[in-house]
């Protein structure tokens, strides 16, 4: 019984957290114009709907190295918040790579260098450290311990 419930809190756990990395998604493509959005009703809602874009994203591209995670870390009882944070990191790093987000490294120009960084691969991992962040505030913090006595 104990697992079953375990399971809820999982689920309710992880679309928290996809919410949250798509909060930070749309922080992070449209932060700079924050000042703008404050007033008029439809760039909120414009940045709302990127926020749920970026969460629907997030659960989709990411479901698979999540389940697989989310395994690992209820069977070994991992309830490290580090662990969980890079955990996120490199969940949304496999899933923006795998999904064919990233740009090719080998378009290049004379003028200007690409950056080491792109600012997408940086919202991807900020969001990944989110998506931790929040699922080890609400279920990470506990794993495996539903199998414990009490």
């Amino acid at each position: 019984m104990a697992m079953i419930g375990r399971i809820f809190v999982i689920f309710f756990a992880v679309v928290l957290a996809s919410m949250a990395a798509g909060i930070a998604i749309a922080f992070g493509l449209l932060g700079t114009q924050w000042s703008s959005v404050s007033g008029d009703p439809v760039e909120r809602v414009f940045f709302w709907g990127t926020a749920f874009i970026g969460a629907t994203g997030t659960g989709a591209v990411s479901i698979l190295p999540m389940l697989i995670l989310i395994a690992l870390g209820e069977t070994f009882k991992i309830r490290s918040l580090a662990l969980n944070m890079l955990g996120g990191v490199a969940m949304l790093m496999l899933g923006y790579y795998g999904a064919g987000f990233a740009p090719p490294s080998y378009e290049e120009s004379i003028d200007h260098p690409p950056p080491v960084v792109s600012h997408d691969l940086q919202i991807a991992a900020a969001a990944g450290a989110v998506f931790g962040l929040v699922y080890w505030l609400l279920a990470g913090r506990n794993a495996g311990r539903w199998r414990e006595r009490a």
